[in-house]
């Protein structure tokens, strides 16, 4: 029997190539690749051997709040807690020249949190950034924005094994429902807000907002890998009959 996993939550470009049937993107992040100031930012998410990237996408903004016991963005300032969490050098007047060793601040221990100013907002004013992390099991708090305003944010929350140095992105988007009910209320309610934890262009975790009186509008993770690959799988023993 498969379990259903709680994310913890309150209600509350990078652009993916990876596109799923029955997906809708917000649009918010669409507007990045135009910004007249991109060039303060680094642009791109640099790869460093040995470490983690963390990043968000698929909302107006979003931010990471907190990695374990560490905060990382202020709630008021929408800046790093603490500046010398930044670890790319001269990056408020001048364009980040990624061809500098000294582009990186490197990560000191285990405990080691930096961020790297990533790209402008699809907010007026706020900048997307992506933190750097030791491979290890962590606990990951971010905020989505998904309304092109501050006052409405949903606040997610997961603890994953981030064992493989690599990037992970996590990406909201609302999906569509599975078939069309003609019930006004499902017409008058927003679809539900999912987000995918995507790493090397593949799915590894999904987790969508429910509405039940049982989940209380907590994100559930849903069972979709499992899903694939059953799905995979009896493609291929159809095939062989």
């Amino acid at each position: 029997m498969n379990k259903k996993r709680i994310a913890g939550f309150i209600s509350v470009s990078i652009a993916s190539s990876l596109l799923l049937s029955g997906c809708q993107l917000l649009t918010g992040y669409q507007q990045i690749d135009g910004a007249e100031s991109a060039d303060k930012w680094a642009g791109k998410i640099e790869p460093i051997a040995g470490e983690v990237n963390i990043a968000c996408s698929g909302t107006y903004h979003c931010e990471i709040m907190q990695i374990d016991q560490t905060s990382v963005i202020a709630p008021d300032t929408h800046k790093p807690v603490d500046p010398k969490m930044l670890s790319v050098v001269n990056t408020d007047d001048e364009i980040v020249d990624r061809t500098k060793n000294v582009l990186f601040v490197p990560l000191k221990n285990q405990h080691s949190v930096k961020v790297v100013p990533l790209s402008e907002s699809g907010i007026a004013g706020m900048t997307n950034y992506y933190a750097r992390v030791k491979p290890a099991k962590r606990e990951v708090h971010i905020n989505f924005y998904p309304e092109n305003n501050m006052g409405y944010v949903e606040r997610f929350a997961m603890i994953h094994e981030f064992v493989e140095p690599d990037t992970y992105l996590l990406r909201a988007y609302r999906k569509k429902p599975s078939q069309d009910t003609g019930s006004l209320l499902d017409t008058a309610s927003p679809n539900p807000l999912c987000i995918d934890l995507i790493q090397n262009n593949s799915i590894k975790r999904q987790f969508c907002k429910q509405v039940n009186n049982e989940s209380q509008g907590e994100f559930v993770e849903t069972n979709v890998i499992n899903q694939i690959k059953q799905s995979t799988q009896t493609a291929q023993t159809k095939t062989k009959v």
